[in-house]
């Protein structure tokens, strides 16, 4: 029975992209319509499958474990972006003089003045 389930979420999402094909004449919104009905149809029915069940247990545990996570605070989050923002700042710095400095070296070496 379980097979017979993923068969029929296969077909509806085939459905949807067929159906989006199809109409093409049609208004895009008809066309994108379409796809998302057989994209939700597929789901409707994967739901009931075993690897629907585990996913959607698998969701809900990972919902349940982000409640236990300790987020950080405003002020954390703000001087965690400032010393990223300050170290890309510092290495592009760097990059820049050594690109230069080898740009310079490789000049004076094929008897370029610049």
């Amino acid at each position: 029975m379980n097979k017979l389930k993923l068969g029929l979420v296969y077909l509806f999402i085939l459905t949807g992209i067929v159906g989006f094909t199809y109409l093409s004449e049609s208004p895009m919104v008809v066309r994108i319509l379409s796809v998302l009905v057989g994209l939700a149809l597929a789901a409707f029915v994967a739901r009931y499958t075993t690897q629907g069940q585990d996913f959607y247990a698998f969701c809900r545990e990972s919902s349940q474990e982000t409640k236990k996570v300790v987020w950080p605070t405003r002020k954390e989050t703000l001087q965690s972006s400032g010393m990223v923002f300050a170290f890309v700042v510092v290495m592009a710095l760097f990059l820049w003089l050594v690109d230069a400095a080898l740009m310079s070296i490789v000049r004076l070496t094929m008897g370029q003045d610049g």
